[in-house]
């Protein structure tokens, strides 16, 4: 391949036809062994080189044989869309075909309206114009702007596509912590409620008879001052808008700092006002990401530290238990 060629296409995605490919349509063996959509089948087939048999270009409808080595190259794409804009990104990994990166707490995935600029997006762009990359910004999944943590960006619809029937499978372990008032019943246990929208305001979710099947897990890592506060671990069994923040509130242990999911009585407690200045957002952290890598199938698993605000509350917590 010419480098001129190479720059046009990211790394081929190479699949080795098997014995019960034999004879098959070459259409019908990426659909089985890859779910490939149709809609990224028909840009594949309209491209130079997007889809090879042993190197030569070949037409879907035409039957494989075992050995046959396939290969996808997919067209680099841009977000003309999203504007560039400098920033520092904490990037915890990135290969040619996703990046995964630590975002901090306020700020939005993705431009929306009233809300174009300072986004991950426009940093991740410029990111990639600056290194004189071409990747569309393809988000897997998104992160409140309060929430800090680990951020699944694919470079490309097919690693969109893989990653988000991950998620959809729910194969891919995300573990948050998150800092609460009180201490659940159990060292560790789920709050399985159906989470829906409020009637009285439309971005609020709440917990309702007729919501959408809601499950999240937790474990409790840490207590302070007899059950006063926790740090929690939590996995997700489904993924709903604001869901731990959901759950943790109608669990009785709203998170620390947040203001919209709050509880009055917490609110006036006197941990509450010995936290004062400690933390001026929700304390929750996507701390751990799992899953399959999109092309190779290699196991991935990343961590993104506690960030700085996160960190003094654990020093207060603590400080407050050993005071009381």
């Amino acid at each position: 391949m010419t480098s001129e060629t190479g720059n046009r296409y990211y790394e081929p995605i190479a699949l080795q036809a098997e014995a019960s490919d034999d004879g098959r349509l070459l259409r019908e063996v990426l659909q089985r062994r890859l779910g490939i959509s149709r809609r990224l089948l028909v840009k594949l087939k309209s491209t130079e080189v997007g889809i090879t048999v042993n190197g030569r270009r070949t037409r879907t409808n035409e039957a494989v044989a075992a050995g046959d080595l396939i290969e996808l190259r997919i067209e680099r794409e841009e977000s003309p869309d999203i504007l560039p804009q400098p920033m520092e990104l904490d990037i915890v990994f990135e290969d040619d075909h996703l990046l995964v990166v630590n975002k901090p707490a306020g700020q939005i995935v993705h431009p929306t309206t009233g809300h174009y600029m300072g986004t991950l997006a426009n940093g991740i762009v410029h990111y990639w114009k600056e290194r004189g990359e071409k990747s569309r910004f393809h988000p897997v999944h998104r992160l409140d702007e309060w929430t800090s943590g680990l951020v699944v960006v694919a470079k490309h619809a097919f690693a969109h596509q893989q990653l988000a029937e991950q998620m959809t499978a729910g194969t891919v372990e995300k573990l948050y912590r998150a800092y609460v008032y009180g201490e659940p019943p159990e060292r560790s246990g789920e709050v399985n409620a159906p989470i829906g929208r409020s009637s009285e305001d439309p971005h609020r979710r709440i917990v309702r008879e007729d919501g959408a099947p809601s499950q999240t897990f937790y474990e409790v890592a840490e207590s302070y001052a007899c059950g006063g506060a926790s740090a929690l671990d939590i996995r997700l069994g489904t993924g709903r808008t604001h869901q731990i923040r959901v759950h943790m509130l109608h669990a009785g242990c709203p998170l620390i700092g947040d203001d919209y999911y709050s509880d009055a009585v917490w609110q006036a407690s006197a941990l509450s006002t010995s936290l004062k200045g400690v933390i001026g957002r929700q304390a929750l952290h996507a701390i751990r990401l799992s899953f399959r890598h999109p092309v190779t199938g290699e196991p991935l698993k990343l961590n993104a530290a506690l960030p700085a605000d996160l960190r003094n509350l654990e020093g207060a917590l603590r400080a407050w238990h050993k005071e009381n």
